[in-house]
């Protein structure tokens, strides 16, 4: 029997959902395992956040007897026709201030998904759909991602950076080096080539002088620190966590590109108060992003940092999958601090609350500007304008005062956010004109 189920496996799972099947029933079908079947439908099964007829996505309690008008405020509403916000094709829910969400239980216990569920198609909820197509597609790319990557850990790539920077501006090549410490690198030519395509050195393919001659043969994939970060750290396993804990505070992270290779910005949003953090990168490195919270951890203390930090939601991007670094400190070694969690790929909605947030970034820095003549006082002065720009889900108060409200004026000014008076709030490209 073969090891992965196939195409034609998968189709027979779909179909056996439809059919109220049991994960037993189509295990027997298909001469398979019923914990197999189990774990394919949860891995694979994906969110639709879909709607119908007239209905759109819509996941508020009161959604069926709600009348209300243009919550999102009248001069910004884009489809001021529909009798009612329910019926609004935009996600209102979150600028609405009796929102509150409803989430199906359903889809948490066997079979997991809606696939068979006979209100689905009249359901305006988020639901869990089980697509043999787009299961296939996950499980492929699932397998070519676990046959690429690196196995180094931080600790060994520094190792190899101590050995070949010196001797690479000193004029010696990749292969001269790989030739006379073949023993101290412990790994092959082409592996040094492929990190330092990924930029995990200290040096570049502009400091080998043969290599910038030739062009690329074909697009590098992402080098991931450890390739199993998203082991335990799923989004799956987020959404049980927050049910066990849904009073814990959520940060979302993710980062804004400029110019290819160019300087990158971090960004950490706290989701209950809408303020959000900028930073200034070099590099999008797994190690940068490590810097950037061992600064904050180091400024913070253990106490603030973890009150501020307990949970944090990022993407799958390769500058996060060194996730115990950041959890545990640089050996990732150390007592937990923070909890790190992955969106599912290609779903960006899981984290929408920073995707909007980076529309006031792109205000400021438009989207293909580059980074590289900025500085991180240019980042925080941006960061401070925005978060002193007022917003109707706060109550009309600023990311900048709900912080202070929850959290002190004293952590605002550790994490180096001040208040710009509302005259003085500029998010245009103008702020940073020098």
């Amino acid at each position: 029997m073969a090891r992965f189920l196939n195409y034609e496996d998968r189709l027979e799972i779909e179909s056996g959902l439809k059919e109220h099947m049991s994960f037993t029933e189509i295990g027997k079908k298909l001469g398979r395992d019923r914990t197999t079947i189990t774990k394919e439908v949860r891995n694979y099964s994906v969110e639709q956040c879909t709607g119908y007829s007239v209905f759109p996505h819509n996941t508020c309690k009161d959604r069926k007897g709600c009348r209300r008008k243009k919550v999102c405020g009248t001069n910004d509403c884009r489809h001021p026709l529909v009798p009612t916000c329910r019926q609004c094709e935009s996600i209102c829910n979150r600028y609405c201030e009796h929102y509150e969400e409803e989430v199906c239980m359903h889809r948490f216990k066997p079979p997991y998904g809606c696939n068979g569920c006979r209100e689905v198609k009249k359901c305006t909820l988020t639901k869990t759909i089980y697509d043999a197509m787009e299961a296939q597609r996950q499980a492929s790319e699932k397998i070519s991602e676990s046959r690429s990557g690196i196995l180094s850990t931080e600790g060994e790539i520094a190792r190899l950076n101590e050995i070949l920077v010196p001797l690479v501006k000193q004029g010696q090549s990749i292969h001269q080096i790989y030739l006379n410490h073949k023993d101290e690198l412990m790994c092959s030519e082409k592996t040094l080539y492929n990190y330092i395509d990924g930029c995990l050195f200290d040096i570049r393919n502009i400091d080998l002088p043969r290599k910038v001659k030739y062009r690329p043969r074909y697009k590098k994939p992402e080098l991931k620190v450890d390739k199993g970060c998203r082991i335990g750290r799923n989004y799956h396993d987020y959404e049980v966590y927050m049910e066990k804990n849904p009073d814990t505070a959520v940060v979302q992270m993710d980062s804004v590109i400029g110019s290819k290779g160019g300087k990158v910005l971090l960004t950490v949003y706290f989701v209950n108060v809408s303020l959000m953090l900028g930073f200034l990168r070099d590099a999008n490195t797994s190690k940068s992003v490590i810097d950037v919270f061992e600064g904050l951890y180091r400024n913070l203390g253990i106490m603030d940092f973890r009150k501020l930090f307990p949970v944090i939601l990022t993407d799958n991007g390769s500058e996060f999958s060194n996730p115990k670094s950041i959890e545990n400190g640089p050996d990732g070694k150390g007592f937990q601090r923070t909890r790190i969690y992955y969106c599912n790929p290609s779903a960006p909605y899981q984290k929408a609350e920073i995707e909007v947030g980076h529309e006031f970034i792109r205000r400021v820095v438009p989207k293909g500007k580059s980074f590289d003549e900025l500085t991180q006082e240019d980042i925080d002065k941006m960061m401070n304008h925005i978060n002193s720009y007022k917003r109707k889900k706060l109550n009309g108060k600023s990311p900048y005062e709900a912080f202070c409200f929850y959290y002190g004026e004293e952590l605002a000014q550790k994490l180096g956010c001040l208040e710009v008076a509302a005259k003085d709030i500029n998010i245009t490209p103008g702020l940073l004109k020098k």
